[in-house]
């Protein structure tokens, strides 16, 4: 007799008839849940020399910075309004960190808390989304150059299984 093999993972949004459906997540047991995800913005090496020259990166249109983790926030917070069947959920806690990675990199890193029943990586992943995307906004006067490169799910706790990525 050979060892049965697991069943191989499944849509979680698809019903029995194959139709797009929200998730049911009435009986799951209310957890603390935390999601961390980054996306980073990469610079021309020129433009990003003129932005590191000044610490709180103003542009015409304003701080960027300041205004990137002002949108990320917000962004995660109406995730719902924007991702078909994501719950919409009373975040505890966000948190945008936005930082220079290399000489052209900005990397954006949002952290998102809540207890409930469902996990927020989707609100993470908006926030840190959002965030880089205002950055090129706010600063593609400068050039249209800028790419908006890696956004992806850092670590989750809580729910069924932790995650952390590697590296």
């Amino acid at each position: 007799m050979s060892p049965s093999k697991p069943a191989p993972p499944s849509l979680s949004h698809v019903d029995a008839d194959n139709r797009p459906t929200m998730v049911d997540v009435g009986h799951k047991a209310v957890t603390r849940r935390q999601a961390v995800a980054e996306s980073r913005v990469v610079f021309p090496a020129d433009v990003a020399a003129r932005l590191r020259e000044d610490a709180a990166m103003t542009t015409r249109k304003g701080p960027v910075v300041h205004t990137a983790i002002i949108a990320g926030v917000m962004a995660a917070k109406r995730t719902h309004e924007l991702i078909p069947f994501c719950h919409p959920l009373p975040l505890d806690d966000c948190s945008i960190d936005i930082r220079w990675e290399s000489a052209d990199t900005l990397v954006i890193e949002c952290t998102v808390a809540v207890t409930h029943r469902t996990g927020v990586e989707m609100e993470a992943l908006t926030g840190a989304s959002v965030a880089a995307l205002t950055v090129y906004d706010m600063c593609k006067a400068l050039s249209h150059d800028i790419e908006i490169a890696g956004t992806r799910l850092l670590a989750k706790q809580g729910g069924k299984r932790d995650f952390r990525r590697e590296s």
